[in-house]
């Protein structure tokens, strides 16, 4: 049984939230004043909350993404390429880089941060051998 898995974060700046994932590319579901939902695929979406939205649905007290980690979201992609070009229009709508490249273990992954802080990476799985 397939299942539809939205991930919700806080953002500090809803409108500012918005135009970073229109820049990467992505649209939208079900937006409000205080939140909106980026569709990552057909399963998968993002909802962004403002602080005090997702405060009141949050058990304990809300992290702040700049100084704790609490998830890694990570993005899935075709080819080395791809992830680049996506981490690339990360940057320059405003995200952070986090770490360096990874190409061990079959893998080619990049991370960087949201411009709230939250860690992301772009991922593909290569034939370890090339």
């Amino acid at each position: 049984m397939a299942h539809t898995l939205f991930v919700n974060l806080p953002v500090a700046d809803l409108d500012r939230s918005k135009k970073f994932f229109t820049e990467l590319g992505f649209s939208f579901f079900g937006m409000t004043d205080d939140m909106a939902s980026v569709i990552i695929s057909e399963r998968t979406q993002v909802m962004l909350l403002a602080r005090p939205t997702f405060a009141t649905y949050a058990k304990t007290e809300v992290a702040d993404p700049n100084t704790t980690t609490q998830v890694i979201l990570v993005i899935g992609l075709d080819n080395p390429a791809e992830v680049d070009e996506f981490v690339d229009k990360a940057l320059a709508a405003g995200a952070s880089a986090v770490g360096e490249p990874i190409t061990a273990g079959g893998r080619y992954q990049r991370g960087f941060a949201d411009p709230d802080g939250h860690q992301w990476s772009a991922l593909c799985l290569v034939n370890p051998a090339g």
